[in-house]
């Protein structure tokens, strides 16, 4: 779905943020960008959305080089890009208006626009009430929602979310994260963020990109990533503290690489051979469906 190649960018004052940057993305993943402030991770997103084009190198998206001229109307149907602070996206005077912008700039009649708005407000938890409300009045939690609702509408292949949980509390985070993850279980939609929130790459995503001065400091299924503390330390990044703590129990048999709470409680408890005294539904975490495209069919 997505391919850098050599990727540099450099902004115009001189900074270098990226350097030499090659990945590739498949369809259907859920991956994190981690990094500490400065390590490129917004400046990475942008270019794999065509919002910034490379210094050198190339990028390609569904085929599509980004760089290229008379591009941005495949693009956009490709991959959607959600910012850090939804105030920077949102310009309309009503909700619906807002969410209905790019299918009427991209020619869709008007019958066939108001089913996508509908159906793109139910699916971001935009209530239909709340149409006729400017942005603006609305909560951050609700902004942000209507934010990907915008970027819904388009139906792009892939969406990127610059930190999600930002200005979120506990459980609106949880809120915004369960729903990017039916977007990817039961939409199918590639799914990428960017977060400082380690607990919430460790119960959310499928793979981590770690970068540390504009490169790729390590790349990999999420779990994987997490056993390795002292490469992360490069970027001031610690993996979770249930991660750590779990490693620190390594040496009395249970398993180092825990993700999650659920994940370490049930370490003890095999360890201490007893059983779990209270049964909890599990969020978050789940491993993917098998075989291409299979997050569809879920």
């Amino acid at each position: 779905m997505i391919r850098a190649e050599r990727l540099a960018f450099r902004y115009p004052d001189g900074t270098p943020a990226l350097d030499g940057v090659t990945l590739t993305i498949a369809a259907g993943e859920f991956v994190a960008l981690i990094g500490q402030n400065g390590a490129g991770k917004t400046t990475l997103a942008k270019c794999l959305a065509g919002l910034l084009r490379p210094t050198h190198g190339r990028v390609v998206v569904g085929g599509i080089d980004t760089a290229a001229k008379g591009v941005m109307k495949a693009l956009v149907r490709r991959i959607g890009y959600v910012f850090q602070n939804p105030d920077h996206q949102l310009f309309n005077t009503r909700v619906y208006d807002e969410i209905s912008y790019g299918p009427k700039n991209l020619g869709v009649p008007e019958r066939e626009r108001d089913a996508v708005v509908r159906e793109v407000a139910a699916v971001a938890g935009v209530r239909p009430e709340l149409f006729s409300e400017h942005p603006f009045f609305l909560s951050k939690g609700l902004r942000q929602r209507v934010a990907i609702a915008s970027t819904l509408a388009i139906r792009p292949q892939v969406i990127v979310v610059d930190e999600p949980t930002t200005g979120q509390d506990y459980r609106q985070s949880i809120d915004v994260m369960e729903f990017l993850t039916r977007l990817w279980r039961q939409q199918g939609h590639t799914i990428i963020i960017v977060t400082h929130e380690m607990p919430i790459v460790a119960a959310y995503a499928q793979r981590v990109i770690a970068l540390c001065r504009g490169r790729v400091l390590a790349d990999g299924p999420t779990r994987e990533v997490f056993a390795q503390p002292d490469l992360l330390a490069q970027t001031f990044v610690k993996p979770p503290q249930v991660t750590r703590l779990a490693r620190a129990w390594a040496g009395a048999g249970v398993r180092a690489d825990a993700l999650t709470v659920d994940e370490l409680v049930d370490e003890v408890v095999r360890v201490a051979g007893g059983e779990r005294a209270v049964a909890v539904p599990r969020a978050g975490r789940q491993e993917p469906p098998a075989g291409p495209g299979a997050q569809a069919d879920a």
